[in-house]
Parts: structure tokens; C-alpha cells; sequence
């Protein structure tokens, strides 16, 4: 059974930074083809915040480019989002997503506030 656990997420002020990390198991991060960050904010849906392809490509939703980057690890079997320059509408919980080709998985969320 595969799951992916997110942590890192907590209260900072506009602004700050934050790094998320998820960590998967039962699963090396190289058996997933794409590893990615969403998030879902009170009253919305869910949105894809990045993407890290196994070639290595990214692609990052246009409201967090220049401010997040995602990233892997793959000896510690973690995918990283690092957040910079946080704003009040970055509040959300965050989800960790895993894609095989067969199977999708989805981390239970860490939450993000930010808030003077």
C-alpha cells in the first residue's frame, strides 16, 4: 500500500517562507513518472500548484511561478515545494500527488496559512 505523507506546513506571515516535504512508502520516488504539489483552499477547488516530471521537467501554476519550486531527493525518497514570498491567498491545505502509470496517489494534506 503506497502513501504519501506530507509535512512542513504551518503559520507564517506574508512574506515568509516555508518548505514542504512528502515522503512516499512503499514506493521509491523513481517508480512515480510525475510527483506533484496541490492545494485547496476553504470554498474552492483543488488546484495543481506544481509538477516535477520523472525527466525532470516542471511546470508551476502562474499565480506561484517565480516563488515556489518543487524538487526531489530521491535517496531520501522526498519531494520538496519550497515556498518563498508567501502571500494571504497561498492559504490552503497542500497535497502531495504520486502518478504511475497504473495508479494515482494523494497525501492527506498539510496546511498553509499565512496570516499577519
Amino acid at each position: 500500500q503506497v502513501q504519501l505523507v506530507e509535512s512542513g506546513g504551518g503559520l507564517v506571515q506574508p512574506g515568509g517562507s516555508l518548505r514542504l516535504s512528502c515522503v512516499a512508502s512503499s514506493r521509491t520516488m523513481s517508480d512515480f513518472d510525475t510527483m506533484g504539489w496541490y492545494r485547496q483552499a476553504p470554498g474552492s477547488q483543488r488546484e495543481l500548484v506544481a509538477v516535477l516530471r520523472s525527466g525532470g521537467s516542471t511546470n508551476y501554476a502562474d499565480s506561484v511561478k517565480g516563488r515556489f519550486t518543487i524538487s526531489r531527493d530521491n535517496a531520501k525518497n522526498t519531494v520538496y515545494l519550497q515556498m518563498n514570498n508567501l502571500k494571504s491567498e497561498d492559504t490552503a491545505v497542500y497535497h502531495c500527488h504520486g502518478a504511475t502509470y497504473l495508479s494515482t496517489y494523494w497525501g492527506p494534506g498539510t496546511q498553509v496559512t499565512v496570516s499577519s
